[in-house]
């Protein structure tokens, strides 16, 4: 594997066009008083999408996102591009660190620094990590896949050997979201690599014959899951089953593809129902401007059709032995009972955080950070 640097840089016209087709958005109506009822709310979509055509400063954002040490690689067939940032401290212990949908490598932005250099923050030099954050296949400056399988099984080993290649052959991980489904898959698969794992949701586990009877609070969750799937997961069914159908309509329009991302992050953060509470409009643009530049609203959505037809659920022998750290937060459907996650993890750490959602690092990177540093302080 041969890294190659990497410098992110969007044409001035793809941004010349995305300026035009927010001009020439077509409104949809709205039942009167509505509000986020029905989905995005029509007030808030006009102001924002005003905003980024008008106001949202792309080349800023570019500017600050290249102040990180960016990379390309084949990695088994694959283009993946990542961060990689290194320690500012003695022994720094490599850190992979994995990002969900809709989020993208941009939302580790606010963590890497106190990752890699604690001191610069107020904390001890002795917790530095190098850091690498890779775009997930099929998302930001990763290339879109033209296979079918891409898994979080197959992800998990494609992540392996992007560290392996980078030269660490033990290592550390993080992931939230999807990122800490591929994260309980490497400490699952590859525990050898692993020097331990730090997730912010843990996997479903085996509940078939001779599983160990559910306590209350376990069954309180399943139902909570449950409504969950009925009230909320609308989105992953269809991305699920026919993501290519949605794909004409995000990848052709902005504030379609700002509606479909936005919802989610006022619906799973931790804001109360104000999206501005938790994100600003510079973060929530950013975010979805490299959705549209880089054209992968499809395939960010396909993860989801292959995942679907390859679920990885976990089975009776399954269980992840290597040191895990779990660090929840408000997002209902993610605060598991301990009990729930003991059936398949070695659980070495578990944090309840007292505020912050969905997109920890983005919404409460130094409570995230500090829980990081705090639980792999062992393998040092």
């Amino acid at each position: 594997m041969t890294p190659r640097q990497f410098r992110v840089h969007v044409p001035d016209e793809v941004l010349a066009d995305l300026r035009e087709r927010l001009a020439r958005t077509r409104w949809p109506d709205e039942v009167e008083g509505a509000g986020w009822d029905y989905g995005s709310d029509l007030a808030y979509m006009k102001e924002l999408v005003e905003y980024w055509r008008t106001k949202f400063d792309w080349r800023a954002q570019e500017e600050r996102i290249n102040r990180f040490a960016h990379f390309q690689a084949e990695v088994d067939g694959q283009t993946i591009h990542f961060i990689h940032e290194r320690g500012r401290g003695p022994n720094a212990v490599p850190l992979l660190v994995t990002h969900g949908w809709p989020g993208s490598f941009y939302e580790m932005h606010k963590i890497i620094p106190l990752l890699t250099d604690p001191a610069a923050h107020g904390g001890d030099p002795k917790d530095a990590f190098d850091v690498v954050v890779p775009s997930l296949p099929g998302y930001g400056f990763s290339a879109r896949p033209k296979r079918r399988g891409i898994t979080k099984a197959f992800m998990a080993d494609l992540w392996v050997k992007l560290m392996t290649g980078l030269g660490y052959q033990r290592f550390a991980a993080h992931g939230g979201d999807i990122g800490a489904g591929v994260t309980t898959r490497m400490g699952l698969s590859h525990g050898e690599h692993l020097l331990g794992i730090h997730v912010t949701a843990v996997a479903r586990p085996y509940l078939g014959p001779d599983s160990a009877p559910l306590t209350d609070a376990e069954r309180a969750y399943m139902e909570l899951q449950e409504q969950w799937e009925r009230d909320e997961n609308g989105y992953g069914h269809q991305q699920g089953t026919r993501p290519q159908t949605l794909a004409f309509g995000l990848n052709d329009s902005p504030a379609g593809l700002a509606a479909w991302i936005v919802e989610k992050f006022r619906a799973w953060s931790d804001c109360g129902g104000d999206t501005e509470r938790s994100f600003s409009k510079d973060e929530l643009l950013t975010n979805i401007t490299i959705y549209w530049v880089t054209q992968t609203i499809h395939s960010s959505m396909r993860l989801y059709f292959d995942h679907r037809r390859d679920p990885g659920l976990l089975g009776s022998r399954d269980r992840v032995n290597v040191p895990t750290g779990v660090c929840l937060t408000r997002e209902p459907v993610d605060l598991a009972p301990r009990e729930w996650a003991e059936r398949s993890y070695r659980i070495q750490s578990w944090t309840e955080l007292p505020r912050g959602g969905h997109f920890a690092a983005l919404e409460e990177p130094e409570f995230l950070a500090n829980d990081i540093r705090q639980f792999f302080r062992f393998a040092r």
